[in-house]
């Protein structure tokens, strides 16, 4: 299976808020997709189906496909602390998630691009591989010869946000991933518990 890159919208709508980022088309049509999607009344969801709807509004947030996914899961399980906390805290500590944190890109899929494209370096090294696991302390940076890209140079004018677990230096162009965020840090509307449940079966 391949990453999706259907449209966006439609697969916000399906989860019932904007996982993607702000989108003013799922601002104005904020109900399941479907000719019957605004007046469509749905059962009640069986557990499986909850648990399965949660899983794939993580992978599609972040931009994961189901190997990754699960063989992500697995390392969280094998690993000291609660997993499902854990797995959360993997999927953060990804190159392309730092550097869409980081505001050098507007979207993950546009940090995915930047890091394949060879524009972000790694403690001075350059990594084009999204999914590269970061450490804490690890220094991410625009690549000399990208710093002048008038993409990036908008995104961080357009960025606002800042987390407690990265540091940014506008000047240089580079940030520092400080430590491993907390659950309580993580912004994101998972339910992990509903992941564990539905790969413990």
């Amino acid at each position: 299976m391949a990453r999706y890159t259907g449209p966006k919208t439609k697969i916000a709508r399906k989860f019932g808020e904007a996982i993607f980022g702000e989108d003013k088309a799922f601002e104005k049509r904020n109900y399941p997709p479907g000719q019957h999607g605004n007046a469509r009344r749905r059962g009640k969801k069986s557990e499986y189906a909850i648990q399965l709807m949660e899983k794939q509004k993580a992978k599609y947030t972040y931009g994961i496909l189901e190997r990754q996914f699960r063989n992500m899961f697995k390392k969280a399980t094998a690993a000291p602390g609660i997993t499902g906390e854990v797995l959360l805290q993997l999927c953060e500590s990804r190159l392309d998630n730092v550097v869409f944190r980081m505001g050098i890109a507007p979207s993950r899929s546009g940090a995915r691009q930047l890091v394949s494209h060879r524009h972000i370096t790694v403690n001075g090294e350059l990594v084009n591989i999204p999914s590269y696991q970061l450490n804490a302390g690890d220094v991410v940076a625009v690549r000399e010869k990208s710093k002048s890209l008038d993409s990036i140079d908008r995104s961080l004018s357009n960025s606002s946000n800042v987390f407690e677990w990265i540091t940014w230096n506008s000047e240089k162009k580079e940030g520092t991933y400080v430590s491993i965020p907390a659950r309580i840090q993580i912004p994101e509307n998972i339910n992990e518990q509903f992941i564990v449940e539905l790969y413990s079966k």
